[in-house]
């Protein structure tokens, strides 16, 4: 290749873009890449699939800026958005190392991908180095019986980072292994618990291979509509008033066991009564955790739960959070 073109090409912003199943684990992820001390800077982009954003909190405190896409999928809805955001960060020459995009969980990988070949203004400033799909070696069986999302971003993924690996036996582990090589036999597999992966094995790898996409999907390059499975929904709720931190939990354990099969993803930034701190709640199914991730810092003190599931009930849903308040009376 002549000189000039390697100059060029090494010229362009390198962007990954990180994708995965509700729940899968990107969002951990993420923030261990924005938390290692690899003396790069990246501009990141979050999308979220919902009324009311949640995952802008849940990204760690740090000098990147972060722009925060919500009410859509990153593939559908919002791409013009994408491609003002990435735009306006190309008026910025010099400023970061790359771009990070975090796609929601029911996006299909391919139409973001598409964006950066398509589009001239950014393919000329922009090169895309990886597809990054973070899959839950728990749940991913049933993710391929129910979505066709969750096959599609392993199709795409240059990298799979087979994560929560630590709650499955070897057994397991080599089976999931196996369903994912039936649909990608190309990309690189990294087994993980909780997203914890050498991040210089992740960024600027310049694994994106165009041709390998287009023998999986040759219109990969023609423009056309996106749509999601019409039964997946997405719920948002504020509560005002701090939480009591036992009517939450009573009421959280309670709907998971009951709906956890329809509730692919839950998450929020709670408020709780006494405490200054916020406290990030996140589930998958009916498995559910959540800590303190820092004091709250002069911004409204206001509770916000997201729900992305199937045959979800709004009026019920909306009662029984509002009901967590403190103080507050249980809903009729």
């Amino acid at each position: 290749m002549p000189e000039s073109v390697v100059d060029a090409t090494q010229a362009l912003i390198p962007v990954t873009v990180l994708t995965g199943y509700l729940g899968a684990g990107k969002t951990t992820l993420l923030n261990r890449i924005l938390s290692e001390q690899h003396g790069r800077k990246y501009a990141v982009v979050i999308n979220e699939f919902g009324e009311l954003g949640v995952d802008n909190d849940l990204v760690v405190d740090t000098d990147e800026e972060v722009f925060e896409m919500n009410n859509g999928c990153i593939c559908c809805t919002v791409r013009g958005d994408l491609i003002r955001i990435i735009g306006a960060l190309m008026k910025r020459k010099g400023r970061f190392d790359g771009i990070i995009i975090e796609t929601t969980g029911l996006a299909n990988p391919a139409p973001v991908a598409q964006t950066f070949f398509v589009d001239d203004n950014i393919k000329s400033r922009t090169r895309l180095d990886a597809i990054i799909t973070v899959v839950d070696a728990k749940h991913l069986p049933q993710r391929l019986a129910d979505s066709s999302e969750a096959a599609e971003q392993i199709a795409f993924a240059d990298t799979i980072v087979l994560n929560k690996i630590d709650l499955v036996t070897p057994a397991e582990a080599d089976a999931v292994e196996a369903l994912i090589r039936g649909i990608n036999r190309t990309a690189r597999i990294i087994r993980a618990e909780k997203s914890n992966v050498d991040i210089s094995a992740l960024l600027n790898q310049g694994a994106f291979d165009l041709s390998r996409v287009l023998e999986h999907l040759p219109s990969f390059l023609e423009t056309d509509e996106h749509s999601h499975n019409d039964d997946i929904a997405s719920m948002s709720f504020e509560a005002k008033r701090p939480l009591d931190p036992e009517k939450f939990n009573a009421w959280i354990g309670e709907l998971l066991a009951q709906k956890g099969q329809d509730l692919l993803r839950t998450k929020g930034i709670l408020s709780y009564e006494g405490d200054d701190r916020r406290f990030a709640f996140q589930a998958v199914h009916m498995i559910a955790d959540g800590d303190f991730i820092g004091p709250w810092k002069g911004e409204e003190r206001t509770s916000r739960i997201v729900f992305i599931g199937r045959n979800l009930n709004r009026p019920q849903l909306r009662r029984g959070f509002e009901a967590c308040q403190a103080d507050s009376k249980a809903a009729d």
